[in-house]
């Protein structure tokens, strides 16, 4: 009786023991893990993108558009704005040009202010009605006005003086009776010419009599008679005596 009371108590003591044995592991392979887990790095997750804020629009009177518009306060209120525009300055008509003299350095341009006036010789610089006479070329001429430069071929000022003067002549043919029967011819004897200086140029500067023998050098009204002689002939004018 006694000795499996003593089997009993042997084979519970080595169950006791395997119990505790097996804990024991248990428990170191528990402390292991947590160790390996805690000594891990973790990886941090990547940042979300970053967004920029849309900035903030600035203040602008179109947004306004509809509380003009629909303003409680007025009911005339017209959004529409009328702009009155002055109409533009007409251009009256250009000068009539009848040539251009060209001595030396001096340029003057034969012009009248306007078809059928009477024309004198105009340096750059004048005013020639309500035109100013810029600069003279012998094929062009540049006028200003209201601010605006204009150029013009020497044809068409006078293409358009005889298209002005045709015109004006059916017209008055056209409205008048038929002329009466020509009177009989008869003959006139031209006036000798007078020497001295003619037609006013410049201040400073008069053109030739057509027909005027006075020799060269000659001195008249303060001025002295230049003859030059060019490839194109002679060319003549009168100087202010200095």
């Amino acid at each position: 009786m006694k000795g499996r009371l003593a089997l009993v108590n042997l084979t519970l003591a080595a169950l006791a023991a395997f119990g505790a044995w097996q804990l024991r592991v248990r428990w170191l392979e528990a402390r292991a893990r947590e160790t390996a887990l805690y000594s891990q790095q973790a990886k941090p997750p990547p940042a979300p993108p970053v967004v920029p804020i849309p900035p903030v629009q600035p203040v602008t009177a179109i947004s306004y558009g509809d509380v003009a518009q629909n303003m409680l306060f007025a009911k005339d209120r017209n959004p529409a704005v009328e702009i009155d525009v002055a109409p533009a300055k007409p251009m009256p008509p250009l000068p009539a040009a009848y040539g251009v003299m060209v001595f030396g350095e001096v340029r003057s341009a034969i012009l009248s202010p306007k078809s059928g006036t009477p024309h004198r010789a105009y340096a750059p610089g004048e005013m020639v009605g309500d035109f100013k006479l810029v600069s003279v070329d012998p094929e062009e001429l540049v006028f200003e006005w209201d601010g605006q430069t204009i150029v013009k071929k020497l044809e068409e000022l006078a293409a358009k003086d005889r298209a002005a003067g045709s015109a004006q002549v059916s017209e008055t043919a056209a409205s008048s009776p038929p002329p009466p029967a020509p009177p009989p011819v008869t003959t006139t004897v031209a006036a000798p010419v007078k020497p001295g200086p003619g037609m006013r140029m410049t201040p400073e500067l008069r053109a030739c009599q057509p027909g005027d023998t006075t020799p060269a050098g000659t001195v008249m009204e303060g001025m002295r008679k230049i003859v030059t002689r060019s490839p194109f002939g002679e060319q003549c004018r009168w100087e202010l005596v200095r």
